[in-house]
C-alpha cells in the first residue's frame, strides 16, 4: 500500500495542494466533568459561530482555489479524536469539519468522538486490527512507539515532499516534536498540544495575606503556600490549599513527570522508547515529594481525579491546582474569582512534560483516502489564523510560533496573559513519557503511583516493583 501511495505521490500532491490553505477559523475546547460540559458545551458553540463569522472573508479568499485541488471522487473519512478536558469539543471540531468540507467539497471529514486519549488508542488499534482502519486519528503524542510497532502509520516525510509542504513541516514548536519524530521521520502532526501549569486562586491569596501576582516558585515555597492557604472548619478542610490529580484514569504518570522534569531535566523514559528510569533515585524523590503534600494535609489523601480536578478548583475546594493548559478556556469561562497561571514551581529548575494530541495518518486504506486524509491534516495545522482560533478557545496552545503573531492572538493574550504561560513553559518542556507497548508500561507506573498515594506500598518499593514489571515488557523491544 504504501509503495502504491509514495509512487503515485508527487502527481497527485500537484493536484491535491495546487490550491492551499490559508483560511477560516473555528475553535474548540474538550469534556471530562459533566457538572461543566453543559454550559461549555453552549459557550463555546456561540465562540465558533463568532470565529466562523471572523473568517468568513478569508475562506472566500481561497474559493477559486479548491476546484482544482480536490479529488475527483467523492471522499468520505472517519476521524477518531479523544477528549480529556473541560469544555464540548464535538460541536467545535464538527465546525471545522464543515468549514474544511465547505473548502473541499469532494471530502467529508465525519469527527468520531472516541472517549478519553486511552479509549481512543483502544478503539483505534481495535479498528486495525478488524480492517477498519481510519485514514485518520488525533491520538495521544505518546501513542507513537505503538503504533510503530504495529506497522500501522506514515512518516509525514513521504508527503512533505514540496519545498511549501517542507516549510510547513518544519514550522511547528520543537518541544511538540519531541513526541512527534522517531529519528529523523516525523510521524504526527501537533494540533492540540500542552504543558502542564498551575492554577491558583488569586482572590485565596489575597484572604490568607498572599501576594496575588506571586505564585509559589519552588517546591518548598509550594508547600509554604499551600499550608497557608489550606481552610479547616470545624476540624473539616473545606479547602485544601493544592491539588495534583493521582487517579489511574487520569495522568498520574504525567504529573510524576513534573517532579522529575524539575530536577534538572531528568526524564523517565529515554528517547527512543525503549527503556524506563522508574526507580531511579530522582523518580522516587519526586513521587516522595508529591506524597509529602498529602501527608501535611495540604493535599486531600489518597488519590484526586483527573476529571473533577478543574471543577473542584472552580468550586474553591482547591486553592492551586495542576492541570494541563488544555483546560484554560474551561476555567475561564467558568471561574467565579479571580485566578492566575503560572510555570511550575522547581526544585534545581523549571521543567513539565508537554502533552497532547497529534494527527497520524494510517497505512492499509484507498491511496485517494491517504491524499485526502493528508490534506485535512495540512488545513488544519498550517494556517496562523486557524491555529491562534483553536488555541484561544481551548486553551491549548498554539502549535506554531506565527500563530501568536496574529492580530487575534496579540489582542488575546493582552487582555488575558495567563494564555503565554503554557507557550512559555515550552522552554523547559521535556517528552511526555512514551514507550512502546505505552498501554502496559503506563498502567504499571500509574499503579505504583496509587499504591503510594494511598499509603499502601512507599515509593522505593513500588517504584522498583514497576520498574521489574516494565523491563519485563520493554526487554524485546531493545
Amino acid at each position: 500500500m504504501r509503495n502504491s501511495v509514495l509512487k503515485n505521490q508527487s502527481k497527485r500532491l500537484a493536484l491535491v495542494m495546487a490550491g492551499i490553505f490559508a483560511v477560516s477559523m473555528t475553535g474548540c475546547a474538550d469534556t471530562s466533568s459533566a457538572d461543566t460540559a453543559s454550559s461549555e458545551t453552549t459557550t463555546k458553540t456561540a465562540s465558533a459561530d463568532t470565529s466562523s463569522a471572523d473568517t468568513s472573508a478569508a475562506s472566500s479568499d481561497n474559493a477559486d482555489n479548491t476546484a482544482d485541488s480536490t479529488p475527483a471522487q467523492d471522499i468520505t473519512l472517519d476521524m477518531y479524536f479523544p477528549v480529556s478536558v473541560g469544555g464540548g469539543p464535538d460541536v467545535l471540531i464538527s465546525n471545522l469539519c464543515d468549514e474544511f468540507h465547505s473548502e473541499y467539497p469532494n471530502i467529508t471529514v465525519n469527527p468520531v468522538y472516541a472517549g478519553t486519549y486511552a479509549e481512543t488508542r483502544t478503539k483505534v488499534q481495535a479498528a486495525i486490527k478488524s480492517g477498519n482502519t481510519p485514514a485518520l486519528a488525533l491520538m495521544f503524542s505518546i501513542d507513537l512507539y505503538s503504533l510503530l510497532s504495529m506497522d500501522a502509520i506514515y512518516d509525514i516525510n513521504s508527503f512533505a515532499t514540496s519545498a511549501e509542504d517542507q516549510e510547513w513541516l518544519n514550522g511547528f514548536y520543537d518541544g511538540f516534536m519531541q513526541n512527534s519524530r522517531s529519528g529523523d521521520l516525523t510521524y504526527g502532526i501537533p494540533w492540540q498540544r500542552s504543558t502542564i501549569i498551575l492554577y491558583y486562586n488569586k482572590d485565596a491569596y489575597k484572604e490568607v495575606g498572599l501576594d496575588p501576582e506571586a505564585p509559589p516558585k519552588t517546591w518548598d515555597e509550594l508547600m509554604d503556600y499551600s499550608k497557608k492557604l489550606t481552610k479547616t472548619e470545624n476540624g473539616t478542610t473545606t479547602r485544601y490549599g493544592i491539588q495534583i490529580p493521582s487517579d489511574k484514569a487520569g495522568y498520574a504518570y504525567w504529573m510524576l513527570q513534573t517532579f522529575c522534569n524539575q530536577q534538572d531535566g531528568f526524564n523517565i523514559m529515554n528517547d527512543t522508547g525503549t527503556e524506563v528510569y522508574f526507580n531511579d533515585e530522582r523518580t522516587i524523590r519526586g513521587l516522595e515529594f508529591w506524597k509529602s503534600l498529602s501527608d501535611a494535609g495540604v493535599q486531600a489523601p489518597g488519590t484526586t481525579a483527573w476529571s473533577t480536578t478543574p471543577s473542584d478548583f472552580l468550586e474553591q475546594r482547591a486553592a492551586m491546582i495542576y492541570t494541563t493548559t488544555g483546560n484554560l478556556t474551561n476555567i475561564k469561562n467558568n471561574a467565579t474569582f479571580d485566578f492566575g497561571t503560572a510555570m511550575l514551581p522547581a526544585d534545581t529548575s523549571y521543567g513539565s512534560p508537554t502533552g497532547g494530541g497529534n494527527f497520524y495518518l494510517f497505512k492499509g486504506v484507498p491511496e485517494e483516502q491517504t491524499q485526502a486524509a493528508y490534506t485535512f491534516i495540512k488545513w488544519m495545522t498550517s494556517d496562523p489564523e486557524r491555529v491562534a482560533q483553536w488555541s484561544i478557545d481551548t486553551g491549548y496552545v498554539a502549535t506554531r510560533p506565527e500563530a501568536y503573531e496574529t492580530e487575534r492572538m496579540k489582542q488575546y493574550t493582552a487582555d488575558f496573559p495567563q494564555a503565554l504561560v503554557a507557550r512559555d513553559q515550552l522552554e523547559y518542556g521535556h517528552a511526555e513519557f512514551s514507550v512502546y507497548d505505552q498501554g502496559a508500561v503506563q498502567d504499571i507506573l500509574d499503579t505504583a503511583i496509587e499504591s503510594v498515594m494511598t499509603g499502601a506500598s512507599d515509593a522505593k518499593t513500588a517504584l522498583d516493583n514497576a520498574q521489574s514489571q516494565a523491563d519485563e515488557i520493554l526487554a524485546q523491544y531493545r
